[in-house]
């Protein structure tokens, strides 16, 4: 085969390529945009509290090394400090407090993704929510404060979220504050628990600094922590039994969320 015939069916190659990507991203389309900080606590759980949420014909998915090991569970405290539409102008009030918890599992074709089992939000006009789960909060505060001198920024967060049903996540935490690199932008698919048909796409970027952790093992950086879970549909899986593996500070995260 000639040069010229090799050269074509490359360029050829990549055109298909090309043309490929672009019906994908077509295929997908944008929600919202934010800007967001978060705190995420690894718990492992209760196995047989989970097995009722998990779609038939779904796996769990839990890690047996890095960061993640063990965990069925995770917390994510979240400041929306910015939500915006596909026109760039505020969508709702324009920024949220919630907390949701998500199980990894792996779906019915094989892939693994986030399952959405529970929430509670501060704005009523955001629950069920997305994924169909979130409770309205009764009581819902953030305080975040930082401390610098001649020694490390110490910063303390202090969560709290209840819902008029018993359910409630508290959490306050002070630790001193580290330099994380940032992470590429990835995808993540969050399936909903109450449908599992229903899914976005999550395109985030973030720093994530590991304050704590079990398997890997940094400094340690934590010097006060609390966390109260429990209560009303949550009781079953925090019996007090439960177990924190990782400690994460999200310092910023970037994110663009997409329906399929």
């Amino acid at each position: 085969m000639s040069a010229s015939k090799i050269s074509y069916r490359i360029i050829l190659l990549l055109l298909c390529a090309w043309i490929g990507s672009i019906n994908v991203a077509s295929a997908q389309t944008l929600i919202e945009s934010s800007s967001e900080a978060r705190f995420q606590l690894d718990l492992q759980v209760p196995q047989a509290a989970l097995t009722g949420f998990i779609p038939a014909g779904w796996s769990m998915n839990i890690r047996d090394q890095g960061a993640a090991k063990d965990a069925n569970l995770r917390a994510i405290f979240i400041e929306r400090k910015t939500i915006n539409g596909t026109d760039g102008r505020p969508l709702g009030d324009g920024s949220n407090l919630l907390v949701y918890l998500t199980v990894p599992v792996t779906n019915s074709a094989g892939d693994g993704v986030q399952l959405v089992i529970g929430g509670i939000t501060e704005d009523p006009a955001d629950a069920p929510g997305p994924f169909g789960v979130y409770l309205p909060a009764s009581t819902h505060t953030l305080q975040r404060t930082s401390k610098s001198g001649n020694g490390p920024i110490i910063e303390t967060q202090d969560w709290v979220f209840e819902a008029a049903t018993g359910e409630h996540l508290r959490m306050r935490i002070t630790f001193e504050r580290g330099v994380a690199n940032s992470r590429p932008a990835r995808d993540t698919r969050f399936y909903s628990a109450s449908n599992p048909a229903s899914y976005q796409i999550s395109r985030q970027q973030q720093v994530l600094d590991i304050l704590r952790n079990l398997t890997t093992n940094p400094i340690d950086r934590v010097s006060e922590f609390s966390f109260s879970v429990g209560g009303g549909s949550y009781a079953d899986i925090f019996d007090g039994t439960e177990k924190l593996l990782s400690w994460d500070n999200i310092v910023w995260i970037n994110r663009e969320v997409f329906s399929p």
